[in-house]
């Protein structure tokens, strides 16, 4: 397993967009994917877990990737949130 903070660069957060964004790249990646925000666990490939949990422009987020091709796969998942997720 895998991890790394990061922080959320996106002036409005993981609204519906960048959320969407960002399950479409864990869901195609095989590694099991856990964002934890505080004291939350929350799954990379569901949108209602990403989008209830409020992750607003600044918040802190861990990055937990466990399988086979964690290493890449976090690594995806990093550069996508520092590029903004599409935004």
């Amino acid at each position: 397993m895998l991890s790394q903070t990061i922080m959320i660069q996106n002036p409005h957060g993981l609204h519906a967009r960048p959320a969407g964004e960002l399950v479409k790249i864990a869901t195609s990646c095989d590694s099991d994917i856990t964002l934890i925000v505080g004291e939350r666990r929350i799954n990379a490939k569901s949108i209602f877990s990403i989008m209830s949990a409020g992750i607003k422009c600044g918040t802190q987020i861990e990055i937990e990737c466990s399988g086979e091709t964690e290493k890449e796969d976090l690594d995806c998942l990093l550069k996508a949130i520092e590029q903004g997720l599409g935004e």
